[in-house]
């Protein structure tokens, strides 16, 4: 567990590592269908965070990071495969983000809480747009922002 997790329950921290496995299901199922380029691009993504993300976010993307794919997958099948029923599980499970971002540092959430929503674009970008680049589509666009989690800066 990292440091800043400590003063979290057991169950908090989960949430916590659980939240890239959230966000990459809950973008890339948007559309009704669980898109493969948008599923490579989360796993993609995830593999550079612990090099590219900012320095007191690496070891936090390294745990999350583990396994990552794999992940993805069982987590998957745990969820209804109706989007608005899946969708609806995984919003209210990120929605307890509100009441635990509060209890870590402040300058860890807001980073925390940017990278996830960094992470969110990049995934949704991955299947849209001219060739499939640098594009939203209008169901990712419904979700991308992430609304259900309080900026907590």
């Amino acid at each position: 567990m990292i440091p800043e997790f400590e003063a979290l329950q057991s169950e908090e921290a989960d949430l916590m590592y659980k939240v890239p496995v959230l966000v990459s299901i809950l973008i890339a199922g948007a559309d009704d269908e669980i898109d493969k380029s948008e599923m490579k691009e989360a796993v993609t993504v995830m593999k550079l965070k612990p090099q590219k993300a900012r320095k007191e976010l690496r070891e936090y993307y390294t745990l999350a990071g583990e396994d990552f794919e794999d992940k993805l997958k069982i987590t998957i099948q745990e969820y209804p495969l109706k989007t608005a029923e899946r969708n609806e599980m995984i919003s209210e499970e990120l929605g307890r983000l509100n009441d635990i971002l509060p209890k870590l540092d402040k300058g860890f959430a807001v980073k925390f809480y940017e990278s996830v929503k960094d992470l969110a674009r990049k995934i949704a970008e991955a299947s849209g747009g001219v060739f499939g680049f640098m594009s939203v589509g209008f169901e990712e666009s419904q979700v991308v922002d992430l609304k259900m989690i309080k900026d907590p800066s």
